[in-house]
């Protein structure tokens, strides 16, 4: 065996026990997003690998649940507008956690928070998948038990974007709500000067277009 094939097999390794891990945090959250920090049992490949997992899940949910259980219509629906809806809220919500703690004592890097933000969103993976194909084969009234294992993702990845930010942090409970409440208020002002500067970009290309057009009308 050649040193490159050794090198890509350990990385190979390195990777799949990275991803292995997810399952070890989603159970043992405490433990588990300390050592993802802390101890660097995490990556940013498989950080990444999650993030377009959990991408595809939801337009898989939109594309296959059955009618019955979904009121999105597949045809109408923008898949770039979706990719950036999705993606940019994780994105947004990195950066507005990375600068309100940096503010008051937080200890985890941006790199850390967005680790620790993928890994959070394995649950939504693992159950919307399964969730989406059974819904093809049951009945309107066994559907609504469906509703449940929805609900049970997000609660699962609420309470593990809580602990993350208490652990990447080492936060208190109490502190760690306040700072995921301030950065979504942040994720919204954030937005809301992202939406201001290309209003003003666009009205400053639309005032200099009028000047040039009306050079032009006086010239010839």
């Amino acid at each position: 065996m050649n040193l490159s094939t050794k090198i890509n097999k350990q990385s190979m390794q390195s990777f799949l026990g990275s991803l292995r891990y997810s399952l070890y945090v989603i159970t043992h959250p405490f433990d588990g997003f300390w050592d993802l920090t802390h101890e660097k049992r995490g990556s940013m490949a498989v950080a990444n690998l999650i993030v377009f997992l959990f991408l595809m899940t939801d337009l898989w949910s939109m594309r296959f649940t059955n009618f019955m259980f979904s009121n999105v219509r597949w045809e109408r629906v923008n898949i770039w507008s979706q990719i950036v809806g999705t993606l940019a809220p994780i994105l947004i919500y990195c950066v507005a956690n990375w600068c309100l703690t940096t503010l008051f004592d937080g200890k985890g890097r941006l790199k850390d928070i967005y680790i620790g933000l993928a890994y959070a969103l394995t649950p939504y993976i693992l159950l919307i998948n399964p969730v989406t194909v059974i819904s093809n084969f049951v009945t309107a009234d066994e559907g609504a038990f469906l509703k449940y294992f929805d609900t049970l993702a997000l609660v699962w990845c609420g309470a593990l974007i809580l602990v993350s930010v208490m652990q990447i942090h080492d936060y208190s409970l109490f502190k760690a709500i306040l700072a995921i409440i301030f950065s979504v208020a942040g994720m919204m002002i954030i937005v809301f000067l992202v939406m201001l500067f290309f209003s003003l970009i666009s009205d400053a290309v639309g005032f200099f277009i009028s000047v040039y057009k009306e050079i032009l009308f006086r010239i010839y």
